[in-house]
């Protein structure tokens, strides 16, 4: 069985008319799964037809992809962007977290180191203290008074050494 030209064009028509009535059909099916009345039905399947049928325009196009190309390039240099200024957060914040450590090192180090110059100062007080008590014993004893009295001279004498 021979075909001639318009038998062949007529061939792809239906072909072609065949495969948009399977999309509708599908799309009909899906649709009728959506709970709506009877007006508004009519109403959107005809508005879904002609956004299916634009669709299918925009599909065949070749300008489409060169512009799905773009944008989906687009799309990557934002995202590598993105990525690129959350790695630079991240290593500002790990720097600003070493910062605070240092910092609470020196300080802690600073109180440490002021901690074992007020226990020196303390012993040496201690030792001031207990060398006063020696000299006013010394000196009651060259004096030949009690040590439990409390004379004004000898205080006045311990003040003057």
């Amino acid at each position: 069985m021979r075909f001639t030209k318009g038998d062949e064009s007529k061939q792809k028509e239906s072909w072609k008319l065949s495969g948009q009535l399977r999309k509708r059909m599908a799309h009909a099916k899906r649709f009728s799964q959506i709970p709506m009345s009877k007006c508004m039905r009519d109403l959107c399947k005809e508005e879904d037809y002609t956004f299916l049928n634009s669709l299918e325009k925009q599909d065949k196009s070749p300008e489409s992809t060169c512009v799905e190309s773009e944008s989906q390039e687009k799309q990557e240099e934002r995202i590598r962007r993105r990525l690129e200024r959350e790695q630079l957060e991240q290593e500002k914040q790990r720097e600003i977290e070493e910062q605070q450590k240092e910092k609470e090192g020196q300080w802690k180090s600073h109180v440490a180191e002021l901690a074992v110059q007020r226990k020196a100062i303390r012993a040496k007080l201690d030792r001031l203290r207990e060398f006063r008590d020696f000299q006013k014993q010394v000196v009651l004893q060259d004096l030949g008074l009690d040590p439990a009295s409390a004379n004004e001279t000898v205080k006045h004498l311990l003040m003057r050494l």
